[in-house]
């Protein structure tokens, strides 16, 4: 139908008068002129209304998921104790999969309309209407998780976008923000200043590859951004929210020389990390901020903003998504839900704002056009 089909015939001009129609073959021209675009009208506007009425639904709630909850040999029990999670059973549990869109581990919506939906679906059957223009993609393009280290991490690396096909992975670029930090704790984030590739490697055999990275002790609410190629681990001690590519592929160059909650040693990954080790990248340190940019890159911009109660936050673009991550205060939406520090709130195109319950701070996550 083109923009024409739109226009009403020349009897629907305001202030038209059927008494002074012409009569004959001329009034027949003029009852089909009429006549004719009515349906047509009828029709457009019924679809403009069901349409105007679906945006308003899906922009005034934003939209909850079930998180996934994932046994680590390094994780513990601070989900249940700091954010009243009701872990599954009574195993250590290190990650908490928050928004995810992966073949086997699915976020499941919660609440609303569409209730029982996976992510996946909303991305594949409703992507303009939820996510906005102009996206691309097979799956949602981000993984956002929560993380409890108890324990130290492996000492790993993520493949860089020109390595990963060759070694059949998948290119993973991430943040970390330090929700909670106990005194001491440590992350390890490349080489330490003059270490060479050559002495990395006879650290790799003597097992003593913790010698050799650069350890940084970062303070609650700091966050650092981990291209893909940084040589990095989590310390024990560290509740941390992760955003990143969605992508799941690690690999482990130095697990501590110890075994896994079977039992085993971890499988280690020594020829594709040195492949993808960046051995240019010595001992760096935490973000500064850039305004209230944490992290910017081709893939997500992470934002932290602190509100006043009362205030309000919605998407910074109105025709775009965005991810809220409740890092403390609480939040309440127009219906009276309300969220807590620990919650992640998928705020669909056209949402409705926010407001601050108390004095808040949140993340805000967002694709860059």
């Amino acid at each position: 139908m083109t923009p024409a089909s739109f226009h009403p015939g020349p009897g629907l001009k305001a202030g038209f008068d059927p008494a002074g129609s012409p009569a004959g073959g001329d009034r027949r021209q003029w009852l089909t002129a009429l006549i004719l675009p009515r349906p047509v009208i009828i029709v457009t506007a019924c679809l403009l209304a069901i349409t105007a009425h679906r945006v308003e639904s899906i922009g005034v709630q934003p939209i909850t998921f079930q998180p996934l909850y994932m046994t680590r040999v390094w994780g513990g029990r601070t989900l249940e104790e700091v954010y009243a999670r009701d872990l599954p059973d009574s195993q250590p549990y290190g990650e908490s999969w928050e928004i995810t869109d992966r073949s086997n581990e699915q976020s499941v919506v919660t609440a609303g309309e569409m209730a029982g939906l996976t992510l996946h679906d909303l991305w594949t059957q409703r992507r303009e209407e939820i996510f906005g223009e102009g996206l691309q993609g097979e799956r949602f393009p981000l993984l956002i998780k929560i993380l409890d280290a108890r324990d130290d991490l492996s000492i790993q690396v993520h493949p860089p976008a020109k390595v990963a096909p060759r070694l059949g992975g998948e290119p993973k670029t991430e943040m970390w923000y330090i929700a909670e930090a106990l005194p001491g704790a440590r992350l390890y984030l490349g080489l330490r200043n003059g270490v060479t590739r050559e002495q990395f490697e006879t650290a790799l055999t003597e097992g003593t590859v913790d010698q050799v990275v650069h350890a940084v002790e970062p303070r609650t609410g700091q966050s650092i951004f981990i291209p893909s190629g940084r040589l990095h681990s989590i310390g024990a001690g560290f509740l941390i929210y992760e955003i990143q590519q969605n992508s799941d592929t690690t690999y482990r160059v130095f697990d501590w020389n110890r075994v896994g909650l079977d039992g085993n040693p971890r499988d280690l990954h020594i020829p594709e990390s040195l492949d993808c080790i960046d051995f240019h990248d010595l001992e760096p340190g935490m973000d500064t901020p850039d305004g209230s940019t944490l992290a910017s890159c081709d893939h997500f911009t992470v934002d932290q903003l602190d509100l006043p109660p009362g205030a309000v936050v919605g998407n910074p673009d109105p025709d775009r998504f965005s991810i809220v991550t409740v890092v403390k205060g609480g939040l309440r939406d127009r219906d009276g839900r309300t969220f807590a520090a620990g919650n992640f709130l998928l705020l669909p195109r056209g949402a409705e704002q926010l407001e601050a319950t108390s004095a808040t701070s949140l993340l805000q996550t967002t694709i860059p056009r």
